[in-house]
């Protein structure tokens, strides 16, 4: 027989939101405040983690069919180019550039190539803490047998 958890379904999607929310403000905050890739993927991470508390692992990975191995591999590599890029301009590794460019409802904006670099590390961190935390559940699971 199935538990129904009707109130930790719900309780979790709303806390998913916000935290989803919050980690994306601490990522964009991160170029002029404290924060960014590092940090708003961990927080993003434990939005996901919480999914798999709430609901069961397979209607999870079902909904949200992502390998985090590759999300994290991908976010290694981004970070690298991102960093090589400088090198193959002259300058020191992982020397930011930017520009600003005029965008039609935003107005005038940054561009900076260390939103590459910090959505590399975020993509690095997430991939990474989920994987480690879903290996976690499955040898709990083995230990259980």
């Amino acid at each position: 027989m199935k538990p129904n958890d009707v109130i930790l379904h719900m309780a979790a999607k709303i806390a998913v939101i916000i935290i989803f929310t919050f980690a994306i403000y601490l990522f964009m905050s991160g170029h002029h405040h404290p924060g960014g890739g590092f940090i708003g993927g961990l927080t993003f991470a434990s939005g996901i983690v919480l999914l798999y508390l709430a609901f069961d692992i397979e209607s999870i990975r079902k909904n949200l069919p992502v390998d985090f191995k590759k999300v994290a591999a991908f976010g290694i590599i981004l970070s690298i180019l991102t960093g090589a890029y400088a090198m193959l301009s002259g300058e020191p590794f992982l020397t930011q550039t930017f520009g600003k460019v005029d965008l039609p409802i935003f107005g005038e904006t940054e561009l900076a190539s260390a939103v590459l670099f910090d959505t590399g590390v975020a993509l690095a961190v997430i991939g990474t803490a989920v994987n480690i935390i879903l290996s976690i559940s499955e040898d709990q699971k083995s230990w259980k047998r």
